[in-house]
């Protein structure tokens, strides 16, 4: 792990599931009145997840949220009310044949469009798991023809974990930079438009408020947020992580099951917090 350094941390930007959730997406009162000592201190919080915008709804009344809402990894940011701020696409050219090498592999595909989440098995592993997360469930089609145009996010699905892993890294030599594709858990494999991804999420957290990223601390669990982890002053893995996300952070905290998350806030952020209103840039 590197040091740590001795900036105030002035936002807090956050991973969903692993970190702010239990296992069985619980959003725990602790970590709710964690949140609320932050805004006590005057510390901003924000989310960032690969879940679609509505797949974060759930959480935005009971931690009163007012910062953007960064889903599919920063391929869409939306104000609280769900109006549309940011929105970023996988390349239309591209969509076919990323889901061809998914499927090629083995992997079950998922397509993210707009308000949408398309499937082609409602059995298949990890649906029933995931419209009980999100909160609302997919649609059904029999094709993807007709619908690989303005995809926020393509996701392989497979319960074999190194299969996605190996299948992750064949996306970056196949696509390089024409797309960003990353694991959100073991067994999914976000694909997203190359400027989506949590290292820029964080920039433009940066940019939005006018705070420096050494002023930033970060929390997550996944290979994804490591992006997040490299840029910002302070970063904090989550005690469910794998070892190797962990030494990519300045800190570990307990896992999401023992509420890793406030006990985050409460040793490594409050300690840190400036008590001084921050407001977004003009223009």
């Amino acid at each position: 792990m590197t040091s740590a350094r001795r900036e105030p941390v002035r936002l807090l930007l956050a991973d969903v599931d692993g970190t702010l959730v239990t296992k069985d997406k619980v959003l725990t009162q602790r970590s709710i009145e964690a949140v609320r000592e932050l805004r006590d201190a005057e510390v901003l919080f924000a989310l960032t997840s690969g879940r679609p915008p509505r797949g974060m709804q759930m959480l935005i009344e009971p931690l009163s949220l007012s910062t953007p809402i960064s889903a599919f990894n920063g391929g869409l940011v939306t104000e609280p009310d769900m109006t549309v701020l940011e929105q970023k696409v996988i390349p239309d050219e591209l969509v076919p044949a990323i889901i061809a090498m998914l499927e090629s592999a083995g992997l079950d595909v998922w397509i993210y469009s707009g308000a949408e989440w398309l499937v082609r098995d409602l059995q298949a592993p990890h649906i029933a798991r995931e419209s009980f997360t999100v909160q609302f469930d997919p649609t059904l089609v029999e094709s993807f023809d007709g619908h690989t145009e303005d995809v926020a996010k393509l996701v392989g699905v497979s319960d074999d974990h190194d299969l996605v892993a190996s299948v992750a890294m064949a996306a970056h030599d196949e696509f390089g930079d024409r797309v960003s594709a990353a694991r959100s858990q073991p067994y999914y494999l976000d694909v997203t438009h190359p400027t989506a991804n949590k290292g820029v999420v964080i920039e433009r957290m940066s940019d939005y408020y006018g705070i420096p990223l050494e002023q930033i601390a970060v929390v997550g669990d996944q290979a994804n947020d490591v992006l997040m982890f490299q840029r910002s002053g302070l970063s904090i893995a989550m005690g469910n992580a794998s070892e190797e996300v962990q030494r990519q952070a300045t800190c570990v905290t307990a896992s999401n099951e023992d509420d890793g998350f406030a006990k985050a806030v409460e040793q490594f952020i409050l300690p840190r917090a400036v008590a001084a209103p921050v407001l977004p840039q003009a223009g």
